[in-house]
């Protein structure tokens, strides 16, 4: 077989389908020798003509050079430069070749437009960057436009840049009154308002469904940030137009003011976040204070471990007797719940039980405590050997109540457990039945069909409406630890006591009081008539083997 003829270098180049040169180095000097069409058309400026070498120039070259420097063999880069039609990018590679019989070096040098998948590649980091609805920055795109501001802008000594959150008031109800398509029309005039209160330089982001962000530069520090506050309150001032009505938009306003330019940007809009969720409850445009974020942080890692706690056993039930005041008598407990973590420690019920009700957690969570302290109740009864002549007082929240079938589980409750419905006291508040009266109602009468008995937890202090309270099915009211407390020291809070026990009397029910903590407190409800009571005089709540024990030792019924 007839040998093959060598292949000259300029075919070798001509069958590479990229950009293609040859390229030597000597004395400092980088030169172009041999190049493809393809190199020829793209780089015109550094294509050799007449067969001679030409200096090569340009951005990819001082890459080569510093790639030659480091000695390797090979390696590769991205390189962008201005075409005629807007920006080009090129992948380029570079390899040693052996070296010409003078020891001049050669490198084989490669490149591959890449232009187009960059530009897909920019539209989609558009897309993630940025709201499809307002074309506003999203979350993640607004702290790319906050660094970039920070990093490429010209910023006087002791500068500050400052956040202000904003949420929009009742924007789930025009949700669900006029439709989702309002919804987006309400938000696109929203957003349209606001760029109007923007300076040069501020950046507006939708960074949530309804709620909205501002990055303002600060030469004057708060006085700033207040002044967009005030244009955004009065770009809001007109009604906007939806589905033929004129809706008029509130909003709920938190600001953040960063230390310095090396404050982390995402740490301040954290910050204005935490900021906002106050000014909802408060009204009020509300200001970052020191230790707010640190709380949104231990809310969080609450409602982390709450969770496991509750999938895992982590929560214990704890029981305060409830004594008759006349006779001594234990007539039942309340049952509350109780949180030891491994690492937070013990975790009042104030804190766990608000973060349950703002995480969604507290149905789940009143369903074990449901559950649980009616086992307790029949794990007691059969410990004694018979039903025991107590019942046990479960707290229902009004997010619960609101967000749950409580009469199926209470129902449930029972059968699983064995235990008489009329052993079983539900204690709701003022604030539940006062949110919604029709649903509470209907609520507390199918508790009565379950032959339950209803307490109102904490009266005196919410807004009870008598005419309601007298026609609603409940047959226990409990009067606050806040009147009774201090009622020996404070006559006004004698009067309110004496005042709920004549009401009581007069509609047929029951009173107890709780926060009872002295005998003195305990003889004088005694003489004031009224039935029940609790507090840390007769006992602190105990576990459940302790709680049987000390319904046993006063089983003969002791006098106040």
């Amino acid at each position: 077989m007839p040998e093959a003829s060598p292949i000259d270098t300029d075919d070798w180049l001509a069958a590479i389908g990229q950009y293609a040169a040859i390229l030597t180095y000597a004395d400092g000097q980088l030169m172009v020798v041999r190049t493809n069409r393809a190199f020829a058309e793209t780089f015109p400026s550094s294509t050799p003509k007449d067969g001679k070498g030409k200096k090569a120039t340009g951005e990819w070259s001082k890459k080569i050079l510093q790639l030659i420097a480091s000695k390797r063999d090979r390696g590769s880069f991205e390189m962008g430069r201005d075409g005629p039609l807007g920006s080009e990018h090129f992948i380029c590679m570079i390899g040693r070749l052996p070296s010409q019989e003078d020891g001049v070096e050669q490198y084989l040098f490669t490149a591959l437009d890449c232009t187009r998948e960059r530009s897909v590649e920019k539209s989609l980091r558009r897309e993630l960057l940025s709201d499809g609805l307002t074309a506003l920055p999203n979350r993640a795109g607004f702290s790319e436009e906050i660094e970039d501001r920070i990093g490429h802008s010209t910023w006087p000594e002791n500068a500050q840049f400052g956040i202000i959150a904003i949420d929009l008031s009742r924007f789930s109800r025009v949700n669900e009154s006029l439709g989702p398509m309002a919804g987006d029309e309400l938000l696109i005039t929203v957003a349209k308002r606001f760029k109007s209160c923007l300076r040069q330089g501020d950046v507006l982001a939708r960074i949530g469904g309804n709620d909205f962000a501002i990055f303002a530069r600060l030469n004057n520090g708060l006085s700033d940030a207040l002044h967009i506050v005030e244009r955004i309150n009065d770009a809001l001032s007109a009604p906007i137009r939806l589905s033929g009505l004129h809706i008029r938009v509130d909003c709920a306003v938190g600001c953040a003011i960063s230390a310095n330019l090396e404050e982390d940007p995402d740490d301040v809009i954290r910050k204005a976040q935490a900021a906002v969720k106050i000014a909802k409850a408060s009204g009020k445009v509300e200001i970052y204070r020191n230790g707010v974020l640190k709380e949104a942080q231990r809310r969080f890692t609450l409602e982390s471990k709450l969770r496991e706690a509750l999938a895992h056993g982590g929560l214990t039930l704890a029981f305060q007797p409830l004594i008759h005041l006349q006779t001594g008598e234990i007539t039942g407990f309340e049952a509350l719940a109780r949180w030891h973590d491994p690492e937070l420690g013990h975790v009042s019920p104030v804190e766990f039980i608000a973060v349950a009700e703002e995480s969604g957690l507290i149905a789940p969570l009143g369903r074990w405590a449901t559950y649980e302290a009616t086992q307790a109740l029949s794990r007691w009864d059969a410990k004694f050997g018979e039903p025991l002549p107590v019942g046990v007082n479960v707290n229902l929240s009004p997010i619960h109540m609101a967000r749950d079938d409580v009469a199926s589980m209470f129902e449930e409750a029972l059968r699983y457990s064995g235990i008489a419905g009329n052993r079983l006291t539900a204690e709701i508040t003022e604030s539940a039945i006062v949110a919604d009266p029709d649903k509470a109602r209907k609520l507390l009468v199918a508790l009565k069909d379950l032959q339950m008995s209803v307490a109102m937890d904490d009266f005196g202090t919410g807004y009870s409406n008598l005419a309601s309270l007298h026609s609603l099915p409940i047959d226990i009211l409990k009067i606050d630890r806040s009147f009774v407390f201090s009622m020996l020291e404070d006559r006004d809070k004698t009067v309110i006591v004496r005042t709920i026990l004549s009401l009581a009397e007069s509609l047929g029910l029951h009173v107890t009081a709780e926060g009872i903590e002295t005998q003195e407190l305990a003889l004088e409800l005694q003489r004031m008539g009224c039935w029940q009571g609790q507090g840390y005089y007769f006992a602190k709540p105990m576990n459940e083997m302790d709680a049987f024990d000390y319904w046993r030792a006063r089983w003969n019924f002791e006098t106040v």
